[in-house]
């Protein structure tokens, strides 16, 4: 799986700070206002953040290891 660095960028923002926020944000409200299945919705967020996140540290570790091959076939 091969992600342009944008695309890359855009999703680690989402997993570190924007799925984290929003899950807390929607929790805090649902508390103070009554909002509905806030455990459903949190309980899904995280899962998608989790998801999300494993992918991510996939895709990193290919990057990392293509980067490495790279590396030592200029040196031969």
């Amino acid at each position: 799986m091969k992600l342009s660095n944008k695309v890359y960028d855009i999703l680690k923002w989402c997993a570190q700070i924007l799925l984290p926020a929003a899950g807390t944000l929607y929790f805090a409200l649902a508390s103070i206002w009554g909002f509905p299945y806030a455990e459903q919705i949190v309980g899904t967020i995280t899962a998608i953040d989790c998801f999300l996140g494993a992918l991510l540290g996939i895709s990193t570790m290919q990057y990392k290891k293509a980067k490495e091959d790279e590396s030592w076939q200029d040196l031969l």
